[in-house]
């Protein structure tokens, strides 16, 4: 089961894989808190900086940032940009098997945050 949660909530039991999906962990925050940190989850710094006013068009590039544009590498063009796919679909199988938490920073009852578009597209069929 894929759940998410503040990673300032208590831990839970049923909590399964604790991922942090913030691009910085937080200074005084302690790695008991999650089981891995998952940095590339987490918003770009130039969406941290533009911030959430506009949750529709944030939302959007969010979500573009985790799906990939598909291009290719001009180095090696072998290797396209997927964004972050494939560690999506490995959250997937893994959720289906056990339960898995996808957290961040926001509060506990937040509307806004990415941690609901990254549910999201963990459940749908875009990956």
């Amino acid at each position: 089961m894929l759940k998410v949660k503040s990673v300032s909530e208590p831990k839970h039991k049923d909590d399964g894989l604790r991922i942090l999906a913030t691009r910085y962990r937080g200074r005084y925050m302690k790695s008991s808190r999650f089981d891995v940190w998952m940095a590339s989850l987490g918003p770009s710094e130039k969406l941290l900086k533009v911030g959430t006013e506009s949750w529709r068009s944030w939302a959007k590039a969010y979500r573009a940032e985790m799906l990939g544009d598909d291009s290719r590498e001009p180095k090696n063009p072998g290797i396209r940009n997927a964004g972050q796919k494939f560690t999506l679909r490995l959250i997937k199988k893994m959720a289906k098997r056990q339960n898995v938490t996808i957290m961040c920073h926001c509060a506990e009852d937040a509307q806004n945050c990415h941690r609901f578009l990254l549910r999201d597209l963990i459940k749908s069929n875009r990956i």
